[in-house]
């Protein structure tokens, strides 16, 4: 695998494009003129949130079924303390499959 390659299947904190906006500085440029908007208009509101003791099954399905690459974890008390991605669960999955392997 090249290193374009790579870089093409990492997940990124901003969406694939449409192939005419050539680079992020275009994307930029439309934002510009938002008329005013602010993240609050455009955010997700009451988003798909997971607590920090949910089970990694669970979260990896929740993960699956949605259009969420990430999703917030937060404590007992609601507040966020870090993110689960779909990465971190392919990365889990690799860790207990070579700890199984060496197991056997």
């Amino acid at each position: 695998m090249s290193g374009n390659e790579l870089a093409d299947t990492s997940t990124n904190m901003f969406p694939d494009v449409d192939s005419t906006w050539k680079t992020f500085h275009e994307l930029q440029r439309i934002l510009s003129k938002t008329n005013g908007k602010v993240i609050g208009d455009v955010m997700t509101s009451s988003p798909l949130a997971v607590r920090i003791n949910t089970n990694l099954d669970a979260a990896t399905r929740l993960l699956l079924e949605t259009k969420y690459r990430r999703l917030p974890v937060v404590d007992s008390m609601g507040k966020l303390v870090g993110m689960i991605t779909r990465g971190n669960v392919v990365s889990a999955a690799l860790k207990i499959k070579k700890k199984t392997e060496e197991g056997a």
